[in-house]
Formats: structure tokens, sequence, C-alpha cells
């Protein structure tokens, strides 16, 4: 989008309410609790048919110090520097606050547009705030509910003229590439001849959720891929509460990568945000594509671990081990034994999970973190001819063929592969039902073996032909 917009005002106010509303979709966590939203992020917002980018940002707090709220400031500040526009957001319920009045003074420092937005301006006792709104010397308020929908053509009205003049200078830079482009291959040959020239297929970006239990790295990981302090991080487990989602390029290929607050057991947690973050951990889990389950190790593969890596199998995602901290493990050889011999004995249904050591704090081994994610999403991602697939399933059955059923056959008769991401396989049987489960998995072991699928979930149909004489 070419405009963007940050909405920034003291914890509590709403912000993450009107970012959800003007997105459409709850992708911010909302509490009463002031102090819910620590990280900045971003999404795409259509309001009344007005496209652009907009910010969620934590609550302004005075501090500058290194504290939680000291962060949680700096994390608002690196979104003002990317935004076009600042929309401070104050509470009419409460009044205009000493807070509200310093953190006008400072938008009104920024060389940046900004705007004021009164919100929670339902009802008539609303009308006292907005008035008192002048005193932040930043002209008219717009008056919303962000929570009831109101004020959304007047935000409108006040936001088009910025959209367009955004929109406007971005397609100015397009013809004026364009210009370049055309005048520089004038009249000149460039060999295509009277060939057409395919379009290029799409390539979508990979979406990478980084999880794990509290404290394990996530957030250092995410900023030492990125370069920079993308999200807050510190010694206080569960720092994250939002995931957030990053555009990245690496190597000339997109990635959405997703940080996700700690998963902790079931029994501790008791707290409402607590549970919120957790679900927001699961739903980015079933939209990625690969789960980097970070592990620290020295404390390889506990119940909770192995907890999520059955859920990121459950969901069919292409798994993969980061353990981190692999600068500070004593005796190596031993982590890396106790994690094969856990993965053997507890997660059985997915076999050779590829695992990388790596530090995100030193920032080492993390192209071949890269290079592993890749080559997994590939397997993850492919497909094997029907051709290959029934005289593979024809060396099975003879090898090993399936229980009798009452004395006689249960004939495999057809296998396709059905979809990618994750591998799943239909295999026609003349009765599914009689099919043991280990059989199946000696189906699904033998497809991982001879057609090199390791460490990705495989999923296997069974299906019957409908017999035409029946009821006849």
């Amino acid at each position: 989008m070419a405009f963007t917009l940050a909405i920034i005002g003291r914890p509590n106010v709403g912000k993450s309410t009107l970012f959800n509303r003007l997105i459409g979709k709850k992708m911010a966590i909302v509490d009463n609790t002031p102090g819910v939203t620590r990280d900045w992020r971003e999404a795409e917002a259509n309001l009344m048919g007005l496209e652009f980018t907009v910010f969620d940002t934590a609550g302004l707090e005075e501090n500058f110090d290194d504290s939680m709220e000291g962060r949680m400031r700096q994390q608002t500040e690196l979104a003002i520097e990317q935004a076009d526009m600042v929309m401070l957001m104050i509470d009419v319920r409460a009044g205009i606050t000493p807070l509200d009045k310093h953190f006008a003074d400072w938008v009104r420092r920024q060389k940046i547009p900004s705007i004021l937005c009164a919100n929670k301006c339902e009802g008539k006792g609303a009308e006292e705030g907005i008035l008192e709104a002048y005193e932040l010397g930043m002209g008219e308020a717009i008056a919303v509910s962000a929570e009831h929908g109101q004020g959304m053509a007047d935000l409108y009205s006040v936001l088009r003229p910025y959209v367009e003049a955004a929109q406007e200078d971005e397609e100015e830079e397009e013809e004026d590439d364009e210009k370049i482009f055309n005048k520089y291959y004038e009249g000149a040959e460039i060999g295509f001849g009277d060939e057409e020239i395919e379009e290029e297929e799409i390539v979508r970006p990979i979406k990478v959720a980084f999880v794990g239990r509290p404290n394990v790295g996530k957030s250092t990981l995410l900023n030492a891929l990125l370069g920079q302090q993308r999200v807050m991080t510190g010694p206080e487990p569960g720092v994250t509460r939002d995931a957030i989602t990053v555009n990245w390029e690496y190597e000339g290929r997109e990635f959405r990568l997703v940080d996700t607050a700690g998963l902790r057991k079931k029994a501790k947690v008791y707290e409402k945000i607590e549970r919120m973050a957790t679900q927001d951990t699961y739903r980015a889990i079933r939209l990625a594509q690969v789960v980097v389950l970070m592990l620290d190790a020295n404390e390889v593969l506990d119940k909770q671990d192995l907890i999520i890596a059955s859920q990121v199998v459950e969901e069919g995602r292409a798994l993969v081990i980061a353990l981190n901290k692999w600068d500070a493990v004593e005796d190596r050889e031993e982590s890396l034994q106790r994690l094969s011999d856990k993965l053997q004995t507890s997660l059985p249904q997915i076999k050779d999970v590829p695992t990388v050591m790596i530090s995100a704090l030193k920032e080492t081994r993390l192209d071949k973190l890269m290079e592993k994610i890749l080559d997994t999403y590939k397997i993850w991602d492919s497909r094997v001819p029907t051709g290959k697939l029934n005289r593979w399933l024809s060396g099975m059955e003879a090898h090993h063929p399936a229980p009798l059923v009452q004395g006689r056959p249960n004939r495999l008769r057809y296998i396709t592969q059905m979809k990618s991401r994750p591998p799943t396989f239909a295999i026609w049987v003349s009765r599914p039902p009689a099919v043991a489960e280990s059989y199946k998995r000696y189906l699904a072991n033998g497809l991982r073996e001879d057609f090199k699928i390791p460490g990705v979930p495989i999923r296997i149909v069974l299906r019957t032909s409908k017999n035409p004489y029946h009821n006849k």
C-alpha cells in the first residue's frame, strides 16, 4: 500500500479495537487491561473502499530506560519512523490527561502529518470530552467509537486526501520508471523475435511461524534474520503476546515470518490475556506452511515441546526444529542423542525431522536454518506421478499383503496423490475399514522412504469403488 497510518496513544484508549475495525478482522488481542499490545504490527486496511496500511502500536508511557514500558515506547517510535501519518488516539470518557498533553506536544514536533482521534464517543456524555480535546493543540478531533463502528465516515473524509495523494505519487513513480525503460530500449533489438513472452508464475511468500515455550529465543531469532530490533525481546518470559507477521526476502524468495507468544502447559495458563495469546499462536500454526519449533539446547524436548510438535504435525504443517543457544551447550553429543531418542519414541508419526543447531543471539548458522526451511517446504509441496505410485503399490502389496478379511484378500487396487501441502494419498482398497493402522503406517513409511519425503506429515485416505450390482 502507498499510504501508512500509525495509531498511537496512551494505554487502553482503544487502538487495537480500531485496528481490528479497519482491517475487518480480530487480529490484535483486545482486553480492558492496559498494556496488552507490546509490539507494533501492520495489516492492510479497507475503510469504505479506501485502502492503506495501518500500524497498531503499544501504549505510550513516559519511560526512557530499559524497562518493559521503555522498550514498548521504542517499538512505537520505530513504527512512526515508517509511517506517513500519525493518529493520536484519546479516550473521551477519561478526559484529557497530562499524558495525553505530553504526547500531543511530542507528536506535533514530528515531521509527518498528524490527526487527533477521540474514541469511545458513543452516547451523550462524550460531547464534553470532544470539546476538551482542543486543549491538545491538534485541531478538531475525529469523534469515533471503534467498538461500535461509529464515526468511520468522518475518519474516511479526513484520510481520503492523504491516501489519494500517496497513490498518485506512486503512480507517477511507476510512469517515470516505464518512460525510462521505454527510452532505454527504444529502437533496440532485445532479441525476443516473434516468440511470445510467457508470464512468470506467481510465487507466493512462504509463511514461516516460530513457536516454542516462553523465553527460548523466538523474537531474538526474528530480529537476527531481519537485522533490526523489529520485535521486543527481554529476559522476562512471555514478552511477546500478539503473533507479529513481518514480510522479508531471502535470496530472492519472499517470506512471511511470524513471531508468536510462548506456549506453556495448559494447567499453568490461567490469565485471560495469556489464553488469548495462546489461541493466537495456535492460529498462526494453522495458517503457516513451515513451523520452526525452537528449543533451548540445554532443555531438549520436554513434554510441552512434544505437545507443540504433535500439534504442528496434526495440522499438517512442515516442521523444522531449531536448537537455540547451541553455543552454551557443554556436552553437545549427549544433547543431540537425547533429542534423537525422544523424537523416535515420542513422535513416531513423523521421521527424520530436520534439526539445525543455531545461536540467535550471536546470529550463527542462520543460513543453515533457512536452507532447511526451503528444503522442507519443497518436500512438503512435492508431488509424485501416479504411474510411479501404482508400480510402487504393487511392489508393496507383493512384499507384504494386507491382512485377509473373512478369508478373502483385501486388495490394494489403485493409488494417486490427491494433493500436496502436506502430501496426501488416496488408496482404493476392497474393504477400507478392515485395513489396520499398523498397515497404514507400513504404507506411509514406504512412501516416505522410497519417494524421499522425510520430515513432513504424510496422510493416507482409504477409499473403495462402488459396486454397480449393489441393491440390484
